[in-house]
């Protein structure tokens, strides 16, 4: 096993913390997640002396929701570092919700995040990471093969990046037939405020997340008319900073749909200062996946997306191929628990 590096933080549900169908908002979860991966990486990388850092949010790996979580529930999140690079720190973290009536606890959440350590004297130097200790050498190994991967895929993701969902200006009034991109996709602006940020001037990450699930939420309701949820995030890779003062657009769109999941694409564009001589980029991407659901909470059958161009066939067919990897990956885990 590794060194042990580990925190945990609780905090019970709120009204404020609801989505309208009255369980804790996906997004919500997401700010929780990263909030604990943020903390536990800042104080690792501080623990030499030496120049002061804060953790910024590079990556965030698949992330299922497992169960819903329920308002009145007390969310408990750990976090724990798994591994070290020169320059990056990987986190696992786990969220399992409380019922303070009769002591019940479930796992609803399990991630894995990915941070880098900014000078605090110096935002766009990275500091290098002290080192964790491993029981074994094949732990190491492992670490070592997470962190490779995770990278690749990244250079990956930024080669694509060029692709742009132009926001929606009154979708209502546009002539879109029902179940197409066009009719589903969505856009949000949002003015970055000091709220939004660190003490470095940069949004926190589990804003931007929370953000991205809004517009993805929107999505998937508006293409099947029904209660929907979140039922995993693919990678969320986080290009660029955003700096405090910026505009950020946010935009959704349907890429895939099989009988009971949908998969939607989001971006994160911004706008920086309007002094900055910086043009718009592209900071944040990432794969949300939904599923609809019945007034009882049972899934329901959704409707098949309606692709129009080539582009929207050839995103439609990757996406598949992403959900039948996801597909096997989860049977794969499930046949050892078969066999025993």
């Amino acid at each position: 096993m590794r060194e042990k590096t580990g925190r945990k933080k609780s905090r019970i549900m709120g009204p404020d913390d609801a989505n309208i169908a009255g369980n804790v908002h996906g997004g919500t979860v997401l700010k929780m997640i990263e909030e604990a991966g943020a903390i536990i990486s800042t104080r690792h990388c501080n623990t030499r002396p030496g120049e002061r850092c804060v953790a910024a949010l590079a990556r965030v790996e698949r992330t299922d929701f497992l169960s819903p979580m329920c308002i009145g529930e007390v969310a408990h999140v750990s976090a724990e570092i798994s591994y070290t690079s020169k320059h990056s720190v990987e986190v696992q973290v786990n969220v399992e919700s409380e019922n303070i009536l009769n002591g019940a606890k479930r796992l609803t959440n399990k991630a894995t995040l990915w941070y880098v350590p900014l000078s605090l004297n110096n935002v766009h130097k990275v500091l290098e990471v002290p080192p964790i200790q491993f029981v074994g050498k094949e732990q190491e190994e492992e670490g070592r093969r997470r962190y490779e991967e995770q990278k690749m895929e990244r250079m990956e993701t930024k080669e694509r990046n060029g692709d742009i969902i132009l926001p929606v200006i009154n979708p209502d009034r546009q002539r879109k037939e029902p179940y197409t991109v066009g009719y589903s996709q969505s856009s949000l602006i949002h003015l970055v405020g000091p709220s939004d940020c660190t003490m470095l001037g940069f949004v926190h990450g589990g804003v931007t997340m929370k953000l991205m699930d809004e517009v993805a939420g929107i999505v998937a309701a508006r293409h099947c008319k029904t209660n929907i949820v979140t039922a995993s995030v693919d990678a969320i890779n986080f290009h660029e900073k955003i700096k405090k003062g910026s505009v950020v657009t946010v935009s959704g769109r349907m890429t895939f749909t099989s009988n009971k999941s949908m998969e939607i694409e989001v971006f994160v564009d911004v706008d920086p200062f309007v002094t900055d001589t910086q043009e718009r980029y592209r900071a944040v991407s990432a794969f949300f996946t939904y599923v609809s659901l019945s007034p009882e909470g049972r899934p329901l059958p959704v409707p098949q997306l309606v692709v129009e161009t080539e582009e929207e066939r050839r995103r439609f067919e990757e996406g598949k191929g992403r959900y039948l990897q996801s597909k096997a990956k989860r049977q794969a885990k499930l046949q050892p628990l078969t066999q025993q």
